[in-house]
């Protein structure tokens, strides 16, 4: 079974993308989704509580919005998050892995490159789109003015970062072309699996 990472800066739709290998069948573990649910659980949340504060959360849930106000602008408290954060979700994932029987699997992460864990994986897509549409995306859907958007981008690899560094490229602007790329991709995948079976 192939491990395949798929990553792309905020905005660039790799939810979207992650979304269309699902309706084809593939199994996909979404690091940031199974990374909030985890942070509102024990035992991360009794550490974050421990490191941050009690304040950060309310109702039981942490407040994401007033913590990622705090770390995104203080990388010191953004690599001790994320030193709570990471190996909490690399359990959690190993734990899912081992149930899976797929010709590949997809394992949806933001920061791929940036954790210098592309080891981890076959082949790893990068989702990519226009920086203009990636501020136009997040707005919309976190409700932060640009200049919060640009702030988190400037934690995260660019794209031409990123693309010397992914074995493929899906440029994410308009759903029936990306959905395109996502089939004929999957096939090639799929030769892939063939060949890796084989050796």
């Amino acid at each position: 079974m192939l491990k395949i990472g798929i990553t792309g800066g905020i905005g660039s739709g790799k939810s979207t993308v992650a979304r269309m290998f699902m309706q084809l069948g593939i199994p996909v573990y979404e690091a940031d989704q199974r990374a909030r649910w985890l942070q509102d659980h024990e035992p991360l949340k009794s550490q974050i509580i421990e490191a941050f504060g009690a304040s950060y959360y309310v109702a039981g849930k942490l407040n994401r919005a007033q913590l990622a106000q705090l770390v995104f602008n203080n990388k010191e408290k953004l690599a001790e998050l994320n030193a709570l954060v990471h190996p909490a979700v690399a359990s959690d994932y190993a734990h899912w892995l081992s149930a899976q029987n797929a010709p590949y699997i997809l394992k949806e992460a933001a920061i791929i490159f940036e954790t210098h864990s592309e080891n981890q994986y076959d082949y790893i897509i990068l989702v990519t789109a226009p920086t203009s549409l990636r501020i136009e995306r997040v707005m919309q859907r976190d409700k932060l003015a640009a200049k919060e958007v640009e702030a988190r981008m400037k934690n995260q690899w660019s794209d031409e970062e990123k693309k010397q560094k992914a074995h493929f490229v899906i440029e994410n602007t308009t759903l029936e072309d990306t959905q395109n790329q996502v089939v004929a991709l999957h096939n090639k995948i799929l030769e892939l699996c063939e060949g890796y079976r084989k050796n």
